[in-house]
């Protein structure tokens, strides 16, 4: 079993004086990107609900001491990338954010949020660049990258971006069906990847990659892969489909699973290493989600969202020894 200290939470929005209405509360889908003096964490915040209870969410960041993560050096005063226009894909949100660099540019993917009548939302993957160092992105269209198609008929969303070998692997989650459950509908996803050769045509494999713990209604989100000691290790996230957003015992959980080739999985949740806290009143004493892990000198980190799914900000743990 992995080992992994706990830092405590780093960022709550909700704690910032004077804080936008755009970033009113919630820290969620935390990815990381390396500078020479610092650690950005761009993440996804609410703004403040309308007098319907609907909200809109938007991706801004904070940058981290390197020396000590723990340590906020600033917070970005405006979202790096727009909303969607009228009828497009991202026009009621843009959640989570991932990065990569290439080429001198950032690409990051992102899912996009529309707004439905017989379900909640719908959600596909977009695809934006920065060229001022991830201050700012430009969206490489006014459409998705990945949407729904014949054999993922429902939403695509919680895009994780890597290259590996000069090949692009993005991880995401597809929407197996959704059901009425005590009269509110809950979608079920699966992991999946899609492979490239430019970032933005993409070839999906159509199946999922991640074994069940909880059976097929099980939902899996936030396909983490990080390489090291010849071999590939996700983290990711899974719950249960009902009951699962106050309830502990069906509520999100980090999963873990190792590759030697990106395509076949093998998961082995008990190596995961971290948990809920025992201690009920703590932050992260109902659920564990959306793992995010990175390498920054020499130590590797996970960035990770607890109770009522970043609400209440992200958290930080070191891990103690390797990956293997």
């Amino acid at each position: 079993m992995f080992q992994w200290e706990k830092k405590g939470i780093i960022f709550n929005p909700a704690e910032c004086e004077q804080r936008p209405a755009w970033r009113w509360n919630f820290a969620q889908g935390e990815n990381t990107l390396l500078f020479d003096d610092f650690i950005r964490v761009y993440f996804c915040s609410r703004e403040k609900p309308d007098e319907s209870g609907q909200t809109v969410s938007r991706i801004s960041y904070v940058d981290l001491a390197r020396e000590n993560p723990c340590h906020i050096l600033k917070i970005g005063d405006r979202p790096v990338l727009e909303l969607g226009g009228l009828g497009e894909f991202d026009e009621f949100g843009t959640y989570p954010f991932s990065v990569v660099r290439y080429q001198g540019k950032i690409f990051g993917y992102y899912g996009g949020i529309t707004r439905c009548e017989s379900v909640p939302f719908n959600a596909s993957i977009g695809c934006a660049v920065s060229e001022d160092g991830g201050e700012s992105f430009y969206k490489i269209g006014r459409g998705p990258v990945l949407t729904a198609s014949l054999q993922e008929p429902f939403m695509i969303c919680s895009p994780k971006i890597r290259i590996y070998d000069g090949k692009w692997y993005l991880f995401y989650s597809a929407g197996k069906y959704w059901s009425i459950e005590e009269g509110r509908p809950e979608i079920c996803y699966k992991l999946r990847m899609a492979v490239s050769t430019d970032g933005i045509h993409w070839e999906k494999c159509n199946r999922d990659i991640m074994q069940n713990r909880l059976g097929e209604t099980e939902s899996q989100a936030c396909g983490d892969v990080i390489y090291q000691n010849q071999a590939y290790h996700m983290f990711f996230c899974y719950r249960n489909h009902t009951d699962f957003r106050r309830n502990p015992a069906n509520s999100y959980r980090i999963g873990y699973a190792r590759s030697e080739d990106l395509y076949h999985w093998e998961r082995n949740d008990a190596m995961a290493g971290i948990d809920v806290a025992s201690n009920s009143s703590a932050w992260d004493s109902e659920m564990t989600a959306y793992p995010h892990v990175f390498v920054c000198d020499g130590r590797t980190y996970m960035l990770y969202l607890g109770n009522e799914v970043g609400k209440y900000g992200f958290g930080l743990a070191e891990l103690k020894g390797e990956l293997k």
